[in-house]
C-alpha cells in the first residue's frame, strides 16, 4: 500500500511542478496608471518628450485608436503620404501651429475631425492633467517636427516652484455625482445616455435591464471582456484606465447608477 501512496504522491508533486514552471512562463500584465512626474521650472524639452512618451505608449492609451490608422489618424509613423504628425501638424488648421492644433485637438477634438474619421476622440482634459497633456504634445511635436513646448507652457503647481506631469487625483475632483463621472470620464463622447452623448457605442440608457451590476462594472474595468453585438469594429477603442482613475466610492456610484437605468 505505501508503494501505492508513494506513486500517488510522486504524480501529484510532479503535476505541481509542471503547472508552476507553466504559470510562471506566462507574462504577467500590470494596469498602468500615469506615473506622477515632477519636473523643475527648467524642464528641457528632451525631458517633456521622455513623459509624454511614456503616457502615449502606456496610460494614456492613446496607441488603442492612433496605432494602426484604422480608428484614428497613424500619429507617430507616416499618414497618407503627409509624414508624421510632427511634419504635418502645423499645416492641418489655417491660422494655427502645430502646437496650438496639437493642444485644441487633446483638450477640444471635436474642433476639427480628420476627414474620413468619426469623432471618438474623448476629451482628454477629463483624464488628464494639464501637464500631462502638454508633454503629449512635445512628444507628438518630436515625430517629424520641432518641439516648441517649453516651461512656460505648463502651469506650476502652487508654493513649490516645481510643474508636475501626474495624477491630478480622483476623476471629476473626488464627486461621486454618476453624471458628472459619466461626463468628466468621457463616457458622453461614445455613449448615449438620455439626451445627452455620442452614438459610437452601445446606448446605455437603459443598460440595467440588459446588464447586472456585475456585468457593467466588468465592462468599466475590463471593457475588451465582452463586445455588444454589431460594435465589434471599435472593440479596443474604450479606455481601459478609466477605473484606474475613479475612487472605489465614485465606481460603485457610477456602477449603481447605469445598473438602475431599467
Amino acid at each position: 500500500m505505501w508503494a501505492i501512496n508513494l506513486k500517488v504522491a510522486a504524480v501529484v508533486l510532479g503535476t505541481l511542478a509542471l503547472y508552476t514552471v507553466i504559470a510562471n512562463s506566462i507574462p504577467q500584465l500590470a494596469s498602468e496608471v500615469p506615473r506622477t512626474l515632477t519636473l523643475g521650472a527648467d524642464v528641457t524639452p528632451e525631458q517633456l518628450v521622455q513623459a509624454g512618451e511614456q503616457l502615449y505608449t502606456g496610460s494614456g492609451g492613446c496607441t488603442t485608436c492612433h496605432g494602426l490608422g484604422t480608428r484614428a489618424p497613424n500619429l507617430v509613423t507616416d499618414d497618407r503620404g503627409a509624414g508624421p504628425i510632427g511634419a504635418r501638424c502645423g499645416a492641418r488648421v489655417a491660422g494655427k501651429s502645430c502646437k496650438q492644433y496639437l493642444h485644441e485637438s487633446l483638450v477640444q477634438p471635436g474642433a476639427f475631425v480628420v476627414p474620413g474619421f468619426e469623432p471618438i476622440m474623448p476629451d482628454l482634459s477629463r483624464t488628464l492633467s494639464p501637464q500631462q497633456i502638454w508633454a503629449l504634445v512635445a512628444f507628438l511635436e518630436s515625430r517629424g517636427g520641432t518641439v516648441d513646448v517649453s516651461a512656460a507652457d505648463i502651469p506650476a503647481t502652487a508654493g513649490n516652484g516645481k510643474r508636475e506631469t501626474g495624477n491630478v487625483g480622483a476623476l471629476a475632483g473626488g464627486s461621486s455625482d454618476p453624471m458628472t463621472l459619466f461626463r468628466a470620464g468621457g463616457c458622453v463622447g461614445c455613449h448615449t445616455l438620455g439626451a445627452e452623448g455620442g452614438a459610437v457605442g452601445p446606448d446605455l440608457s437603459h443598460i440595467g435591464a440588459r446588464q447586472s451590476a456585475s456585468q457593467i462594472r466588468e465592462s468599466i474595468l475590463t471593457p475588451d471582456a465582452r463586445i455588444a453585438p454589431g460594435y465589434e469594429r471599435f472593440a479596443g477603442i474604450m479606455p481601459k484606465t478609466l477605473g484606474d482613475q475613479m475612487t472605489a466610492t465614485q465606481l460603485e456610484a457610477l456602477v449603481r447608477f447605469l445598473a438602475s437605468r431599467k
